[in-house]
């Protein structure tokens, strides 16, 4: 598991190794535990607070590709 980033000294995004398909981070922290797919970047699994969803999404969408090849390199460890 690999912290990408850290939201509100709070939450963080997290890539997991040797994980499964469709490519995705974690989003978690306090009582959140969500899923976000890195393609769509639509959220599959769990819930995130409007206000702090937003300002998830956005910094996933400046940093898709990089979270993509990194999660892609995660897989063949």
């Amino acid at each position: 598991m690999t912290t990408k980033q850290r939201f509100r000294n709070k939450y963080r995004l997290e890539l997991r190794e040797n994980y499964h398909e469709p490519m995705h981070v974690h989003f978690v922290g306090g009582d959140i535990n969500a899923k976000i797919d890195l393609l769509t970047l639509k959220i599959i699994a769990g819930a995130i607070p409007a206000n702090l969803k937003k300002e998830v999404l956005a910094w996933l969408q400046e940093n898709q590709t990089n979270m993509i090849e990194e999660w892609k390199r995660c897989q063949q460890q």
